[in-house]
């Protein structure tokens, strides 16, 4: 029993399964059913879910740049942060 809790601890969600975390939590926001407190509640998951996408791609951005130096070593294109939604483009209100 130990080792499938061990098992259960370690092993984190792949980044396709982070994306379609996404992807669920926004078709459930973007459901009128599901109703202000639990969006907001999914609002704060997805906000969490995309983070850890991010941190894991900068990972791999890293592993790639020790990999092959040479592709790092080229100028970068600026990158420009995501813009956070405001409430307004998740429930048609002002904040």
């Amino acid at each position: 029993m130990a080792a499938s809790r061990k098992t259960a601890q370690t092993s984190a969600p792949t980044i396709e399964e982070l994306i379609q975390r996404l992807e669920e939590v926004t078709r459930r926001i973007e459901n009128p059913d599901t109703g202000l407190e639990n969006s907001i509640a999914l609002y704060e998951e997805g906000i969490a879910v995309a983070e850890e996408c991010r941190k894991r791609l900068q990972e791999t951005r890293k592993k790639l740049e020790t990999i092959n130096p040479a592709e790092a070593a080229r100028p970068a294109k600026p990158e420009t942060p995501p813009e956070t939604p405001r409430m307004t483009d998740l429930f048609g209100m002002e904040s």
